[in-house]
């Protein structure tokens, strides 16, 4: 894959993943208009993250880091990528069924273990409820996500990205009958997800088919080539388990306060937006592009796809991350300031952006470093990397929490994701030039950061000159959509002016896309 191919395929999955985020503000920005931050939004909060976290941990972590390489290989050689698919399509579903399984039966001593603060009070009941509605969800994602995993190594983007799409137009139509019909709006928000499954792996097991890929359920079966994927996928397993305790502490510590898990979920959701555009659409199309090279032994070619990534994506995420940091309180005012939600709630979520904003750029370069590991099956290290960045976020988290409460979980995950970016990139100096940015990458980042300071500087002066239409009912919206205007066009300005991109190479990525 060319580096103009590279950045096609990463516009493409960014257009349909910006499109999963934009709405799923929207369906942000109704839940705590309509429930507001609170017990039940705690509990949703709480019982949604658990199915996504075992999501995370079998299929986007270490499924994927063993599968992908190793099918984008096979099929590169031609040495049976449909026989390998097939055996790991049902190695995946019958060890996913046994984990819902245990799930349905287990939820109270999950809901405990995740949120344990919730114990003893309305919140703890309403999350077993909610967790046993929305625990099957994993079966559909992880199998979604293996057709995904098989149309991404066919350069097949579009489909395995828009995907999640589904999701959010179905919890925001069940919200939207909830409130006209006026039934109980967290009824239909937690029917609608296991709904929103299903339909997320009829898209791309469809899709799969049609590029040859038309896989059935049947009996798993112990194969070496199954053996070989269990060893790669073990230690990233543990990886991913690892981010997931994390994420559990976070959650554990932050139950602990009225209302903070309701205002880092809404915090969580808007960094998450440059982070899924711009570093999981990296991570999408970067790895099985790597996988390809390295089997045809092109490390100059890897260096270049490896350079033009991590490039692109700090391109998008720095400037986004300035933007959080210097406007954070504008941006959750006009989201998510209505209905349910306050000032005080505003005040909150605005301080827990900031501080994600400033993790941004690690949370982006995690997503370009681990395909370095992933591509050659090195699981082992990210695991070990994962263990320290673990113990950082744990001291800092339940150490900080006496002194400074609910925000100490914010800025954990903020010095955690810095402290794995480092351990990941002086692993990777072992692997030589192939793994290690280019001049052109060195030049550009240092001017990339200039411009996005600028940019930084003209955001707050915007948002003084616009501040009263900002603070008036039904015109802040377009108050915020004057202030992106000023903040891009002074970032893209800049840039082009520092050398920092090329808007010519922005633009022939997104027409091949």
């Amino acid at each position: 894959m060319k580096p103009i191919r590279l950045m096609s395929g990463f516009f493409t999955v960014g257009f349909w993943t910006l499109l999963s985020r934009v709405l799923g503000f929207v369906r942000e920005a109704l839940l705590i208009a309509l429930i507001g931050p609170g017990p039940v939004m705690d509990a949703f909060v709480a019982a949604f993250r658990l199915p996504n976290m075992f999501r995370r941990f079998f299929a986007e972590g270490a499924f994927n880091a063993a599968f992908v390489p190793m099918f984008s290989k096979k099929l590169e050689g031609d040495e049976g990528a449909q026989k390998f698919a097939q055996e790991a399509f049902n190695g995946l579903g019958f060890a996913v069924l046994i984990l819902v399984g245990l799930g349905m039966v287990f939820m109270p001593a999950f809901v405990w273990l995740t949120a344990e603060g919730f114990a003893g009070d309305e919140r703890f009941d309403m999350t077993v409820g909610y967790g046993r509605v929305v625990f099957p969800y994993i079966l559909c994602m992880s199998l979604a996500a293996l057709f995904s995993g098989i149309l991404n190594a066919t350069g097949r983007f579009a489909v395995a990205a828009a995907a999640p799409v589904l999701l959010n137009i179905l919890l925001v139509g069940a919200m939207v009958v909830g409130a006209v019909t006026g039934g109980p709006i967290i009824t239909w928000l937690i029917w609608a997800i296991p709904v929103a499954g299903v339909a997320q792996l009829a898209l791309t097991w469809r899709a799969a088919a049609q590029a040859g890929f038309a896989l059935r359920p049947s009996r798993p079966r112990w194969t070496p080539d199954m053996k070989a994927m269990v060893v790669i996928a073990l230690p990233a397993a543990l990886a991913s388990g690892v981010m997931q305790i994390n994420l559990v502490v976070g959650q554990v510590v932050a139950s602990q306060y009225d209302k903070a898990v309701s205002w880092l979920f809404a915090a969580d959701r808007l960094y998450q937006l440059p982070l899924g555009v711009v570093g999981i659409a990296v991570g999408i199309v970067l790895l099985p592009d790597l996988s390809r090279r390295l089997r045809a032994g092109d490390d100059a070619g890897a260096r270049i796809a490896l350079s033009r990534a991590g490039e692109i994506a700090l391109a998008l995420t720095i400037p986004s991350a300035i933007a959080l940091m210097v406007v954070p309180q504008t941006l959750v005012s006009v989201l998510f300031e209505r209905g349910a939600s306050n000032v005080d709630d505003t005040a909150a979520i605005a301080a827990a952006v900031a501080v994600y904003g400033l993790g941004l750029p690690a949370f982006v370069l995690q997503k370009v470093l681990q395909p370095i590991y992933f591509a050659r099956e090195d699981t082992r290290r990210p695991f070990h990397f994962a263990l320290v960045s673990m113990v950082v976020n744990i001291a800092l988290a339940v150490g900080l929490a006496p002194f400074i409460g609910w925000i100490a979980p914010a800025i954990a995950t903020t010095f955690a994701g810095w402290a794995m970016v480092l351990c990941l990139f002086l692993g990777s100096r072992k692997f030589g030039d192939a793994a290690r940015f280019d001049d052109r990458f060195r030049k550009r980042i240092w001017r990339i950061i200039a411009a996005s300071l600028v940019m930084g500087v003209a955001l707050v002066l915007g948002n003084m000159l616009l501040e009263g239409v900002l603070n008036t009912p039904w015109w802040r919206g377009l108050g915020l959509v004057l202030l992106i205007g000023i903040g891009a066009v002074s970032y893209f300005g800049v840039g082009q002016m520092f050398g920092a991109f090329r808007l010519a190479e922005f633009k022939a990525a997104v027409r091949r896309g």
